[in-house]
């Protein structure tokens, strides 16, 4: 049902995935990966999450908005509904593809969650959330090496990311033995 009403607002409306460049989001994360500290890099991760859910159009955003208080609600289910409406209407929104994986982990399908994830980065390689949920679920399945592989690559894009070099530390030592 929800996936037919987004089709609907598709056909009546002009299209949605339209890429247009965006030099505010390329600023941002030149910022982000040259802030001073873990508050910066913060405030900017806010940012540049904030463009990537402005770059859709607001009938996205709300399919967006529903499907995160969805998850933050324990409905998983309904939220990679809401996601999957949001694809329909645009494949290339990051967030959706990032949402749904989430909903997908939670909802105990890893493989697929994995796939969206490859999804957003393969539109937006720069996308540090997306390299961060790979990480976890990567720990969550006692893979470390691939969890290690994805931290270290959203430090290349976000070096001061909140708790990101203690999580190093953690995660090469559950790698690869090492106590650095």
């Amino acid at each position: 049902m929800l996936r037919r009403a987004a089709l609907l607002v598709l056909l009546a409306g002009p299209a949605f995935g339209q890429a247009k460049p965006n030099t505010t989001l390329d600023t941002l994360l030149a910022a982000l990966r040259a802030a001073p500290t873990e508050e910066a890099a913060a405030a900017l991760e806010a940012q540049v999450r904030a463009q990537w859910v402005e770059a859709a159009s607001p009938a996205l955003r709300l399919l967006l908005v529903r499907g995160a208080r969805e998850l933050s609600d324990g409905q998983p289910g309904d939220a990679a509904d809401s996601f999957d409406a949001a694809l329909d209407l645009d494949p290339d929104l990051i967030e959706g593809w990032r949402g749904r994986a989430q909903a997908r982990a939670r909802l105990g399908d890893a493989m697929g969650a994995i796939k969206d994830i490859q999804e957003v980065l393969r539109r937006e390689p720069r996308n540090f959330a997306a390299l961060q949920d790979l990480s976890h679920m990567a720990e969550v399945r006692s893979d470390w090496r691939g969890a290690l592989a994805a931290h270290q690559k959203l430090l290349e894009i976000d070096p001061r990311t909140p708790g990101g070099q203690a999580r190093l530390r953690d995660l090469r030592r559950r790698a690869l033995g090492d106590d650095t």
